[in-house]
């Protein structure tokens, strides 16, 4: 009970300075799960429901995953970003302390807003919610376009570094020796370009499906960098769902291929080439790195299915596909033949 008082008294007088609770008001909090980078609190206090975000120091993964907590005011800068250009797509943001490391941000019931996540597991898949996922991130993107402005205020290289390069990239090159330089590269290539706003983290367990469309959540990884990142990240999980319902692999790839077509539609013309090529040279190592990184996904639970992934990526870390639509259809091959 003392940490719970701690708690609550901390998020209590967060509220207070933030104007958004007066001092006699009284709030009950209910922590999220789920989460494996923040503590998450539901906040209810007279006539409003909140949302409040604080970074842990230590993720809670097998893997001994140390990052720098100074992610949650990036988190915060990105959403307010994203909030000016589209602010249907994100929660509202309302309060930040950086000096514990809090913000608060509307709450969107689940009921109206399901996670992404579960409706694919489950079967319920819509690629126009994907069409309209790619459309946001690529109208992100290219309102951050070469903008020195956002470069410096996102100049979070040593987060991303510890929260995706080396957490995805070198770790898995460790794992498998034969594909270290080629891994090792990826990830210099990667961390050296910087051109738009990236989200780091554009994944279906951070997509919300609103009555408005999708909604993007936990921008912890926001880094001025490559937009690639975020097209392969996203691509990667759709994949990976043609695992867990091999019967169902042509909606997932269908929500693929809206998802890109989209995204490339939102994105300048002359910048398409070079950011499908190095999308489609990171997905098969981000694809690897969910099974052999320090963040492997959860619902691949037997052998085969790893053994299939180190199959397909290591052919393709070894010979590059440039075209996000082969490594569809190669990957639609590799799960009809299993």
């Amino acid at each position: 009970m003392t940490g719970h008082f701690v708690v609550s008294t901390e998020l209590r007088e967060f509220l207070i300075r933030s104007s958004l609770l007066s001092p006699t008001q009284a709030i009950t909090w209910t922590p999220l799960t789920g989460g494996v980078s923040s503590d998450i609190w539901k906040v209810e206090t007279p006539g409003r429901v909140l949302c409040i975000k604080r970074a842990l120091a230590k993720l809670r993964v097998a893997a001994d995953w140390e990052v720098p907590v100074s992610r949650n005011a990036y988190e915060w800068e990105w959403l307010k970003f994203a909030a000016t250009h589209v602010p249907q797509a994100v929660p509202a943001p309302l309060a930040h302390d950086p000096d514990v490391g809090l913000f608060a941000m509307e709450f969107l019931a689940a009921e109206q807003h399901p996670v992404w996540k579960q409706q694919l597991l489950d079967g319920h898949i819509e690629p126009s919610v994907a069409r309209e996922l790619g459309s946001l991130v690529g109208r992100l993107h290219h309102t951050s376009r070469r903008s020195a402005a956002l470069a410096q205020r996102f100049a979070t290289d040593e987060n991303f570094d510890a929260l995706r390069l080396d957490a995805y990239l070198r770790a898995t090159a460790v794992r498998h020796p034969q594909l270290a330089s080629r891994l090792l590269a990826l990830a210099e290539r990667t961390g050296s370009i910087h051109t738009a706003l990236v989200h780091g983290d554009v994944s279906p367990k951070n997509i919300l499906v609103g009555p408005n469309g999708p909604v993007i959540l936990d921008a912890e990884c926001a880094w001025y960098g490559d937009p690639a990142f975020d097209v392969a990240f996203l691509l990667n999980h759709l994949l990976l769902k043609c695992l867990v319902n091999p019967h169902l692999t042509e909606g997932y790839l269908d929500s693929y291929r809206q998802f890109s077509l989209a995204y490339f539609e939102a994105t300048a013309p002359e910048d398409r080439a070079d950011i499908e090529a190095r999308a489609s040279t990171l997905l098969p190592a981000l694809l690897l790195a969910r099974v052999d990184g320090k963040s492997p996904v959860e619902y691949l639970c037997t052998e085969a299915p790893k053994a299939l992934i180190r199959a397909f990526s290591t052919r393709l870390i070894l010979n590059p596909s440039f075209e996000l639509n082969d490594i569809a259809k190669q990957w639609q091959g590799v799960i009809a033949s299993a």
